[in-house]
């Protein structure tokens, strides 16, 4: 079925995305992994995370600002409701949940569990909320995708009476997992441009969870190493956390939801699991265990099997959703 210009250009502008979705994930769990074993807290990362992001929104907002709540809602109320619900998940729930995950956890079980895990989440909540079925053959991608994730964790859990602190960063992951697929599933739901999604999940953690953290830090509730953590260290966390991993790769993954939907984006990430553990290798000197391997063998064959059962791009409309401004003709 022939495309027209304008699905033609969206196609091109989501395959570019989605490259830039892949190189920034994967770097993503490298970076996140090494940084736990340097010196800032998890917490201290997402603190510097949201920080940027939200002052590299704010002349965002200002040429937004017009269009800004209109895009989230059809009232004002509705607009702050759902730009929280986007903050709470995609970026208070998601951040402390998958940096935590690798201070317990390697990055073969991350490259399995938060990545891999995605499609399964997604396409369950796909179904809940947007009454999306599943083809047998995305059916069967599912399963083996499970049993990837089962065979990771499940060896995680066995050894968890030996001392093992490893199946609490699979929890973690899978649970971070779990509120990137909501956050995908919701912008779908009610077609939420990708700058207009971006900037809420910007924008509310800059206004609430940026100060209540730091006025735990200076009250000595809330324990931080950002005092300690070299000035280079704090200025690569904030430009690559808040630049790169969340304000960038935010846009081009919310962008790639609207193109091909929410179950093809995640299966567009197959790549993701085996570079980053394989590049943890040489980088960071983590073996690959018979458990990793296997697991990353079935989520990457049922990430293939599911897209190859996706329907044609062509067999639906590929703009159903409103661009990112600046995106459309």
């Amino acid at each position: 079925m022939p495309t027209s210009p304008l699905s033609r250009r969206a196609l091109w502008i989501g395959a570019a995305c989605a490259v830039t979705v892949l190189l920034i994930w994967t770097s993503f769990i490298l970076v996140a992994r090494s940084s736990a074993t340097r010196s800032l807290h998890a917490f201290d990362i997402a603190w510097l995370r949201f920080s940027f992001a939200g002052l590299l929104a704010l002349p965002l907002l200002a040429w937004r600002w017009r269009h800004f709540s209109a895009g989230l809602g059809a009232n004002r109320r509705q607009a702050l409701q759902r730009g929280a619900a986007l903050a709470t998940v995609a970026g208070f729930g998601y951040c402390a949940l998958a940096y935590s995950g690798f201070f317990y956890a390697p990055v073969a079980h991350a490259a399995v569990l938060l990545p891999g895990s995605l499609p399964l989440w997604t396409a369950l909540l796909a179904w809940l909320w947007l009454g999306e079925n599943l083809s047998r053959g995305r059916a069967l991608g599912l399963a083996l995708i499970a049993c990837g994730g089962l065979l990771v964790g499940g060896l995680s859990l066995t050894r968890a009476f030996d001392g093992s602190s490893t199946w609490i960063g699979d929890l973690l992951f899978m649970a971070a997992s779990l509120t990137w697929a909501s956050y995908g599933v919701l912008c779908r739901r009610w077609r939420i441009g990708a700058v207009d999604a971006t900037l809420a999940i910007a924008l509310g953690c800059l206004v609430t969870a940026v100060p209540v953290y730091a006025l735990g830090v200076a009250v000595g509730v809330v324990p931080s190493r950002l005092l300690q953590a070299p000035a280079a260290e704090i200025a690569f966390q904030a430009v690559y956390q808040g630049g790169l991993a969340m304000m960038v790769a935010g846009l081009a993954y919310t962008q790639v939801v609207q193109t091909f939907g929410p179950v093809r984006t995640t299966m567009l990430t197959a790549l993701v699991p085996p570079l980053a553990a394989l590049l943890a290798v040489p980088l960071l000197g983590e073996p690959l265990g018979l458990a990793a391997v296997g697991g990353l063998c079935c989520v990457g064959l049922g990430l293939v099997v599911g897209l190859r059962a996706a329907a044609p791009v062509g067999e639906r409309p590929v703009a159903s959703l409103p661009a990112a401004p600046g995106l459309q003709r």
